[in-house]
């Protein structure tokens, strides 16, 4: 049976100190491009909300980290993230290369600024 966790803090220090490392960084990173959003745990992992709904969420395994979802509307977004595509939605940067902490950024920002956007229409992206 899978571990239940109450909080973030929780999940995160069920991983091996440098991955709990890497974990927070990724929370603080994603805190620091969307500073209004809260965290949970949904679906047995790290999820920020906002707006009383998940944003995003974040992962660990036991040889890289996902991100979930990815974000449309911005191309220059999609061509830095092409080489981190994994699976539809997924991100996955592996634990035995550098993390692209900004790119993470980027990333949580973009779903912001699209669940601002007006239904039907598209938020202006950077």
């Amino acid at each position: 049976m899978a571990a239940r966790f109450a909080t973030v803090e929780e999940y995160i220090g069920s991983f091996p100190g440098d991955v709990q490392d890497i974990l927070r960084e990724v929370r603080s990173t994603i805190h620091g491009a969307v500073p209004a959003a809260g965290e949970r745990i949904s679906y047995g992992i790290a999820a920020f909300t906002l707006g009383g709904r998940d944003l995003v969420y974040f992962a660990g395994w036991q040889k890289h980290i996902s991100v979930y979802p990815v974000p449309a509307g911005d191309a220059d977004l999609t061509t830095d993230l092409t080489p981190y595509l994994a699976a539809k939605g997924t991100l996955r940067f592996p634990l035995g290369k550098p993390i692209p902490y900004p790119l993470i950024g980027r990333v949580a920002a973009a779903l912001a600024r699209q669940r601002a956007a007006p239904k039907g229409g598209a938020a202006e992206l950077d």
